[in-house]
């Protein structure tokens, strides 16, 4: 009886010591991101804004930030990062703006006057894109550029999602 219960529990043993765990781990020094590009237009249905929805939501920790494409000169875009606002010769001010949860981000207008005044110019076929970095990231990169946001990222252009809402 003894003989059997050695052998029972050597039998044990092999098979316990036969597992194999794969264990796979994230290389947190590689950042985390994506890039978003979204052509809008705004109007008084849309209340002057879009709200573009993260489906998964960003980490808690994320950041973002969204670069407005001002024009295009000599065939290059010319991206500013937002809030951006605008001042013209009648004293007016318009905000391109935005604000974000980990659900979503919400991109609108504001003036101290009338938005349905503005020339078609500034609210139709508008450019955006939204750029989700991880904590800190933000930091070590020049925001105002975004070239080198991208490139501090490893994405090109390529990479980005184009949003179809």
């Amino acid at each position: 009886m003894k003989n059997i219960t050695l052998f029972l529990a050597f039998i044990g043993m092999m098979t316990l010591q036969s597992c194999e765990v794969t264990e796979i781990y994230e290389d947190t020094n590689v950042p985390r991101t994506e890039v978003f590009e979204k052509t809008t237009s705004f109007n008084s249905l849309n209340n002057y804004g879009i709200k573009v929805v993260f489906d998964p939501p960003i980490y808690s920790s994320d950041s973002v930030l969204v670069y407005h494409l001002y024009d295009v000169v000599n065939g290059q875009d010319v991206w500013k990062l937002m809030p951006q606002t605008y001042y013209f010769n009648d004293g007016g001010e318009l905000d391109f703006n935005f604000d974000y949860t980990r659900s979503y981000v919400n991109i609108y207008l504001s003036a101290n006057f009338r938005l349905n005044t503005l020339s078609p110019d500034w609210t139709q076929n508008q450019t955006f894109k939204i750029v989700i970095i991880p904590d800190g990231f933000a930091k070590t990169v020049n925001k105002n550029d975004i070239n080198a946001v991208m490139s501090a990222l490893k994405v090109t252009q390529a990479d980005v999602k184009k949003i179809n809402l």
